[in-house]
């Protein structure tokens, strides 16, 4: 008889053993597995919340002072303002989740794969191999079934696979809900390398508009990536389908390319008599409920998830 170990930390269990979808769980790390972890949904909440008031506080101090900056000193300025979301983040983070955080070393190099990646593969692929940029503003359908079969299934595999590959094979991918961690930073490694990009290929940017469009990539960025990542959470943790990872990507995928799509439609603004023209508050409003809504619902299916192992765990004893 083949010997029993949990399926976490690989260490031998009885047979009485605790299981959840057919994998044995030590005493330890059945507990944590079950556990919803709340600091790290308010360090969710506190992120988003973080990031409007980062770009508010921007738009007043540039609005008082009003500050003429050129060529390289308007590219650090913008640079400075990219890496800003990412900071905000693992402040919230690492304030709410003192209990047992998460290694700060497997955070940043998921932070920094997820950047890796965006530079390396998708940038030069969405910009180079696919060219989005002339052939989506063809026609309204052209433009909505791009951005999610072109640039959503880019953006969302790139980033699942900085989780999937590095992390989720370790034991410190102990909980569902690292799934939605680990997801998050890859996310905003890819936001904060889209966001530097966006800077210096534009040669520095206008610190109000530039900061909400940052803003807006960063929560949209992060959030589809924590989507993924709770389909993750609950693969490595449940006896789910064949089908439920590629579901998860696919989802996000969607829900990025649809967001891509809402967000160049809401920020354009009708022609007049005096033109066209660009407004990115819409966007920012929009990203905001989109990410807030991402999260509450992410939390409220990983509370159930929890409940109903351990309803089903007591019922067994």
């Amino acid at each position: 008889m083949s010997e029993i170990i949990c399926c976490v930390c690989h260490q031998p269990v009885g047979p009485e053993a605790k299981r959840l979808g057919g994998r044995a769980y030590c005493e330890r790390h059945y507990a944590k597995v079950t556990q919803d972890r709340p600091g790290a949904w308010r360090a969710g909440l506190g992120h988003i919340l973080g990031q409007v008031a980062f770009v508010l506080l921007v738009v007043v101090l540039v609005s008082l002072f009003k500050p003429t900056l050129t060529g390289w000193s308007l590219v650090a300025a913008g640079l400075v303002l990219a890496l800003i979301p990412a900071l905000i983040w693992l402040i919230f983070f690492y304030q709410q989740d003192r209990l047992e955080p998460e290694p700060k070393g497997y955070v940043l190099s998921v932070f920094i794969l997820g950047a890796l990646l965006a530079q390396a593969v998708g940038i030069p692929l969405l910009e180079d191999v696919f060219d989005v940029r002339h052939w989506l503003p063809i026609h309204p359908w052209v433009n909505l079934l791009g951005s999610i079969l072109v640039i959503g299934f880019t953006q969302e595999f790139l980033k699942y696979a900085a989780v999937r590959y590095s992390i989720y094979p370790s034991a410190e991918f102990d909980e569902r809900v690292d799934g939605v961690v680990y997801g998050t930073a890859a996310g905003l490694g890819y936001a904060t390398m889209l966001n530097v990009h966006y800077v210096v290929a534009s040669g520095g940017v206008n610190l109000q508009v530039g900061v909400i469009r940052i803003v807006v990539t960063a929560l949209a960025q992060a959030s589809f990536a924590g989507l993924s990542g709770y389909f993750l959470g609950r693969a490595k943790f449940e006896d789910e389908p064949v089908w439920w990872l590629p579901s998860g990507v696919a989802l996000a995928a969607i829900l990025n390319g649809l967001f891509t799509y809402l967000r160049g439609e809401l920020t354009t603004t009708g022609l007049g008599l005096t033109g066209g023209g660009f407004n990115p508050w819409p966007g920012l409003i929009l990203a905001a409920v989109v990410a807030g809504a991402t999260f509450g619902a992410l939390f409220y299916l990983i509370r159930r998830a929890n409940r109903l192992t351990l309803a089903m765990s007591e019922s067994q004893t």
